[in-house]
């Protein structure tokens, strides 16, 4: 509509692996994602994220990158929005203001690693869907069944899927499921899931050719605690032996020389992370290896 005003705001998605499980940063209830509008005082979109994240949660930020612009008009009731969505990747402590939320809260059948995994309301997918061709493909491709493999970075439309089927709170009222239909899940502020499923889905690609799991670790970890994190931030699990085998291959990590005690069992080897790797060759990656069959 002409003469409708636009405002400009950051959105944050900020990860961290707490206590093995992934987590984002939240702030209120319903749960938001740490934003703020992009003011004069702002050099950069980068800057203001920066500055919105430490203002409100009391966290400064390492790794940070661009994820999506969002400006679909009917994102707000309050005129034409425009929300510029940034990554970024911190270790876990606890933030100033506001708490860390387990991402399989907001997205349980995202966690494919247990027998037991979530289900989808798969009834609500296939009444949906119904006869369809077009539409039993789509539930098929997206979520892994009939066949299908799963797919780990399809965390977005997987969701888009739910919403357009009606089966999230956050999907418009006229084609809403009942509540009891719904598939399971924290709601969050306004469009905020959707924004989160999007800098999920881009995690989940990227450490398939970067090395960006190790922004989450502490300076020095076990091979059991790197696979760990591997595991929680694609939801599925990985063959250990496999993994390791990709790891020393692509030589991202060097023994420390030290050991982590008090396990239980035999001392496991502490290793950090060769930053030198990314002088070396413009592209690393910690590629998931094959996933192991339940």
């Amino acid at each position: 509509m002409a003469g409708e005003p636009v405002s400009a705001e950051v959105l944050a998605v900020v990860v961290a692996l707490v206590d093995g499980r992934p987590c984002v940063l939240t702030l209120g209830e319903p749960p938001r994602l740490p934003s703020g509008p992009l003011l004069p005082s702002h050099r950069s979109l980068q800057a203001a994220t920066r500055a919105w994240v430490e203002e409100q949660t009391g966290r400064r930020l390492g790794y940070l990158e661009q994820l999506y612009t969002f400006a679909d008009v009917d994102r707000t009731h309050t005129g034409r929005e425009i929300s510029v969505s940034y990554l970024g990747l911190t270790t876990a402590g606890e933030p100033g203001i506001g708490v860390w939320t387990d991402w399989y809260e907001l997205f349980p059948w995202e966690d494919q690693r247990a027998a037991d995994s979530p289900a989808v309301i798969a009834d609500g997918l296939a009444a949906w869907a119904g006869t369809e061709t077009d539409r039993r493909r789509r539930v098929a491709i997206t979520f892994g069944t009939a066949g299908r493999p799963w797919q780990p970075d399809l965390v977005l439309q997987r969701y888009e899927l739910l919403y357009e089927a009606g089966l999230v709170p956050e999907a418009p009222a006229e084609c809403r499921r009942p509540e009891d239909e719904w598939a399971p899940g924290r709601r969050m502020l306004g469009d905020h899931r959707r924004v989160l499923a999007t800098g999920l889905a881009r995690l989940r690609a990227k450490i398939g050719y970067r090395p960006v799991v190790f922004e989450l670790l502490p300076a020095e970890f076990t091979l059991r605690q790197l696979q760990d994190c591997v595991e929680a931030l694609a939801g599925q699990q990985v063959h250990t032996q496999n993994f390791r085998r990709v790891i020393e291959q692509q030589e991202l990590v060097e023994d420390t020389g030290d050991v982590l005690a008090g396990t239980g069992g035999r001392p496991a080897r502490l290793y950090r992370f060769r930053r030198q790797i990314l002088a070396e060759r413009s592209v690393a990656g910690t590629k998931v290896p094959t996933i192991r069959v339940r």
